[in-house]
């Protein structure tokens, strides 16, 4: 699959930076890394209930910026996916297909392969999302984003990708696609979320991962057998969406029923 061409150019009907970034050289001194590694100050605004109050305000300003968009899907990937590579297509065609099924897109905002969604979704016409992150290195919001909105702190920036969202689409990436694949497992395992579609695109990327939990862990019985039934895993954009779209369309049905 080739990767997609065109000028088109999104139009930006929103954006919300929430974050502060200050960067200019301070290497890792963001936001998550004062809360978790900073020494003891005696100076209010340096203190841990002060950080608090931000962080409360954070969720405030997450939940007004995203109350409104109706249904979505959170797609993640990685951030280092070229635009020449087939990972980049594939995220654009999820993206466009999202929009005509209906949904709205999230994404980390980034780039890589969350641009290439959200230029799917920004292409096709429909609501594109940027939940984005302070980081030591500076990124900034892709182009195709509609919405944006930065977070100071991961733990309120991954409530949004759950609490907006019907179901995750997860391409290939890195440490933090894993990290946001394991953590929506564990809510779908733990009975925090139900009816949750956790759909993995590319069977080649994925199968190693998917062997490693079934032979080590689950025959370890360090994990339930049925806990496998939490993924899916496809290898095309078309079949994604369907199964993704087939479980938000089974949360419906069971919230109707219950």
């Amino acid at each position: 699959m080739s990767a997609p061409t065109g000028s088109h150019q999104p139009a930006r009907t929103e954006l919300r930076r929430f974050g502060v970034w200050r960067h200019n050289g301070q290497g890792s001194d963001t936001a998550d890394a004062r809360l978790l590694e900073s020494p003891p100050s005696s100076a209010f605004t340096h203190t841990d209930p002060w950080r608090v109050m931000r962080i409360q305000s954070e969720f405030v300003q997450g939940f007004d910026a995203l109350a409104e968009i109706g249904p979505a899907i959170s797609v993640f990937g990685s951030a280092r996916t070229k635009p020449d590579s087939p990972y980049y297509a594939t995220g654009v065609e999820v993206g466009r297909r999202l929009v005509e099924a209906g949904v709205a897109v999230i994404t980390g905002g980034g780039p890589g392969s969350m641009e290439a969604a959200n230029r799917g979704a920004a292409e096709a016409g429909g609501l594109s999302i940027g939940l984005g992150i302070e980081l030591p290195f500076e990124q900034g919001m892709n182009e195709w984003v509609g919405l944006g909105v930065d977070f100071r702190y991961f733990f309120a920036r991954k409530t949004m990708f759950v609490k907006y969202a019907q179901g995750f689409v997860v391409l290939p990436g890195g440490l933090g696609t894993l990290d946001e694949l394991f953590e929506a497992m564990v809510l779908v395992q733990t009975s925090k979320v139900s009816h949750f579609p956790i759909v993995l695109v590319d069977s080649t990327f994925w199968g190693p991962l998917i062997d490693w939990i079934r032979d080590s862990m689950v025959a370890q019985g360090l994990v339930s057998p049925g806990d496998m039934d939490i993924i899916s895993v496809v290898d095309t954009a078309e079949d994604a969406v369907k199964a993704v779209m087939a479980g938000q369309a089974g949360e419906r049905v069971a919230a109707a029923n219950g």
